[in-house]
């Protein structure tokens, strides 16, 4: 692809939901902090291309931020299959030996039914070879933010997976001719 590309990906706001669970997609954002939204979105490039997971919780941050993004399923979050809208802490408790096994490999342990997150790496891939030049704004899961750290830094997926990637942060990446640039990770905006 032609021309250099300067990517703003954002994590979406934390879920309004309980902690420590796998959210499904339709979970909701909690959108009560306005001012760090509004922080955030004064950061954000004018006449930007916009993308985000087709989850509830990124579509509403990128509403909040007043942005329109094409959803871009690819962006979507790792599939926890059948753990999906259970809590971590259950798991640990009633998930046998899939939910330790998993843990024991985290980049290439697939959940019941679910994808690993190398798997999460190869789809985010091809969702960012989609973009074209110029700037561009996502809004999307901490995951897909690993896997587009992974990929611009040539990480292991393992690695990868090393990132803190909190609720509202701004990470920020180039593809440029000459490969890739992490100018900031996590930043936190406020």
């Amino acid at each position: 692809m032609e021309g250099e590309t300067f990517l703003w990906l954002i994590r979406h706001a934390p879920v309004d939901g309980v902690a420590g669970t796998i959210h499904a997609d339709d979970a909701p954002a909690d959108l009560g902090d306005r001012a760090r939204l509004e922080a955030l979105r004064q950061r954000l490039p004018r006449d930007a291309a916009s993308y985000a997971s087709p989850a509830r919780r990124t579509i509403e941050t990128a509403r909040a931020l007043g942005l329109q993004p094409t959803l871009v399923a690819e962006f979507g979050e790792q599939d926890f299959g059948a753990w999906t809208g259970r809590r971590h802490d259950e798991l640990a408790r009633s998930g046998g030996e899939a939910y330790a096994q998993f843990w024991s490999d985290p980049a290439g342990g697939r959940p019941p039914g679910g994808e690993s997150f190398e798997d999460q790496v190869a789809r985010v891939g091809q969702g960012l070879s989609r973009i074209g030049p110029g700037p561009a704004t996502l809004i999307v899961h901490s995951g897909t933010i690993r896997a587009a750290l992974c990929i611009a830094l040539d990480l292991t997926p393992r690695a990868a997976l090393r990132f803190v990637i909190d609720p509202l942060s701004l990470t920020r990446i180039d593809r440029l001719a000459t490969g890739w640039r992490v100018v900031s990770v996590n930043q936190r905006i406020s």
